[in-house]
């Protein structure tokens, strides 16, 4: 064997990319979703994937995708792994301090804490602290009802010991304003001169505050380059040269379970930055960023919270693959309240086996010269400095919060996420997919009452199951059961999501074993859905719905698409808009008001 030879990628292409269209649109064709007509480049647009932002995520990596891109900016080695970061938000100070010695002393490297009406009392930040080793674990305040009253009582505990790098103030007057609380700009000097006295960073550029209330990744990245330009005019106005500035700011970005989105998102983001800072004139060793992810609040599900371990598993990975020198894994019943130990144990153990068992982290930029990846990174780039030309036409970020036009382009994006989740283009696995009725969700304690607001993807759906409907669906089933079963689960799995039971008493051959069943002890129920093949359909469909209809059905619904010589009120199939579909069902099961 020659152990001299190599062969360089380049060398072993042996297809061209004209096969490969030719293999997937076999494969297309074969599944219906392209025509014999169409030609092999449809594939393309077929498999391509849309952003929220309208960015194609393309469906394979080619060199042509890099051609001409510029060089990416690179996150820094981060030797053995990324710093686990815990959040405590318990009120209880006690409570807190108990969860953060057992985070510290089983990964968790670093503390984040909500302070003041969101989370620890003022007076409580010294309890909560204690035994805490503050020049071993970097502490991050985040408190948006009195980001300098948190930073000076900090300042009081620290008492001029040599704090662990990483350590911040968290001071983000900006942020607290998106989240309802009113901060004065003028906290942005001051929290820099309680934090160099520290010998700590100052300020957060949050990007979560808007990410939280729906907005899409381009928007986010816009908001956090606007937001750190505002603090870097804010710093400069107080006397402070742009490299000095620049290393009192962190930037937390969340991480979602759209993968690759996520990946490119937080790559771009060093870019941008990067490109603001020379712009303000830094010095180039100082043209770079501390970078904190945390796995998307609005993303996890308070119904099946045990699914949000499988999302924030993802987005950790992505997250820890993007570069983030900080990952936040949220315990996956945070939906709930304050999570329990063992949900926080589980989230600090997701960032643990990504770093020492995965060994994500042994490369500083794992996703670097994937051609899909850096294509989509280039692309989220240029979105979001377009998205920070729109905010800075504003007259910058806090006018464009003051004026509503930046909340105004989140409510669009808000709108559009949402009709994607009614449709069920955008499952929510346990929510909006295959639901369950019956699960008894653990109870947690209630956050402070000034909890983070947040707007979750399935808001929508979590009422409807915050309310059950007072009565059940009763599925007609028609034939056998392998004649039936697809459309009579499809059909429960929706009712469900909107918090709909349904009665399934089984097979039926006929009209007269159907209206048996729907008689039953108890009467007929309001609604009712019929669920079979399309030949039973047109076989009896007709005669069965007449004779619900006088046996006391109110409104009927066929599963599937409208068949001739079916007179149903309503119908449901794949790609219907669930939750119209949904509401329109409740309505009918309401009892009736009487006069």
């Amino acid at each position: 064997m020659d152990t001299d030879a190599h062969l360089s990628l380049a060398d072993g292409r042996e297809h061209d990319v004209s096969e490969w269209e030719r293999a997937a649109a076999a494969v297309l064709r074969k599944a219906r979703r392209l025509g014999d007509e169409d030609p092999d480049d449809a594939v393309w647009a077929e498999l391509t994937r849309t952003t929220l932002d309208g960015i194609g995520i393309t469906p394979l990596g080619t060199p042509a995708l890099v051609a001409g891109l510029p060089d990416p900016v690179r996150p820094p080695a981060r030797g053995d792994g990324w710093d686990v970061r815990g959040l405590l938000a318990d009120p209880d100070a006690e409570a807190a301090n108990q969860a953060a010695l057992t985070d510290l002393e089983n990964g968790v490297m670093s503390l984040w804490i909500q302070v003041g009406e969101s989370g620890v009392a003022l007076a409580d930040l010294p309890a909560v602290l204690k035994g805490v080793l503050l020049d071993v674990a970097p502490v991050v305040l985040d408190a948006p009802s009195d980001p300098v009253g948190a930073a000076r009582s900090f300042a009081e505990v620290a008492g001029g010991q040599t704090l662990a790098a990483g350590t911040n103030l968290g001071v983000d007057p900006v942020g607290s304003a998106v989240r309802g609380f009113d901060t004065p700009v003028e906290s942005v000097a001051e929290a820099a001169t309680i934090a160099q006295a520290l010998g700590c960073r100052a300020l957060v550029v949050d990007g979560t505050a808007v990410h939280d209330l729906g907005a899409s990744d381009v928007q986010e990245l816009g908001y956090v380059l606007a937001l750190g330009a505002h603090y870097l005019r804010a710093l400069d106005s107080a006397g402070i040269p742009v490299d000095e500035a620049a290393g009192l700011i962190e930037f937390r970005l969340a991480a979602t379970d759209e993968q690759f989105v996520t990946i490119a998102k937080l790559r771009a983001v060093r870019r941008l930055w990067a490109r603001m800072l020379e712009l303000s004139g830094a010095s180039e060793e100082r043209r770079n960023m501390s970078l904190h992810a945390v796995t998307s609040r609005p993303m996890m599900t308070r119904y099946d919270p045990w699914v949000n371990m499988l999302r924030t598993c993802v987005a950790s990975f992505a997250a820890g693959v993007g570069g983030a020198d900080a990952v936040t894994v949220l315990p996956f019943d945070a939906r709930l309240g304050l999570p329990d130990a063992f949900a926080r144990r589980i989230a600090r153990n997701t960032s643990t086996l990504l770093v020492e068992e995965a060994h994500v982290a042994k490369v500083a930029d794992p996703a670097g010269g994937a051609f899909a990846v850096e294509k989509l990174t280039d692309d989220l780039a240029v979105a979001g400095w377009q998205e920070l030309g729109r905010i800075e036409q504003s007259g910058g970020v806090v006018e464009a919060v003051e004026d509503g036009s930046l909340r105004s382009r989140i409510d669009g994006v808000v709108a559009e996420r949402d009709r994607q989740i009614a449709d069920r283009t955008r499952p929510l696995t346990g929510l909006t997919e295959f639901p369950n009725l019956r699960e008894a969700l653990p109870e947690r304690a209630p956050y402070a009452e000034g909890a983070i607001p947040v707007r979750p993807y399935g808001e929508p759906f979590e009422k409807m199951r915050d309310e059950p409907a007072v009565k059940p669906v009763f599925l007609a089933t028609m034939g056998t059961v392998a004649a039936h079963t697809a459309r009579a689960t499809f059909a429960a799995n929706l009712f469900a999501a909107g918090g709909i039971d349904v009665v399934n008493t089984g097979r039926h051959d006929d009209v007269a074993s159907v209206l048996e069943d729907f008689a039953g002890p108890d009467g007929g129920q309001p609604v009712v859905c019929l669920v079979g093949n399309d030949k039973a359909y047109a076989a009896w469909g007709g005669d069965l719905v007449t004779a619900l209809r006088a046996a006391g059905a109110e409104w009927v619904v066929l599963a599937g698409k409208p068949v001739e010589g079916v007179e149903a009120d309503d119908t449901c199939a794949t790609g219907v808009d669930a939750l119209d579909f949904l509401t329109r069902t409740r309505e009918k099961l309401s009892p009736k008001e009487t006069s």
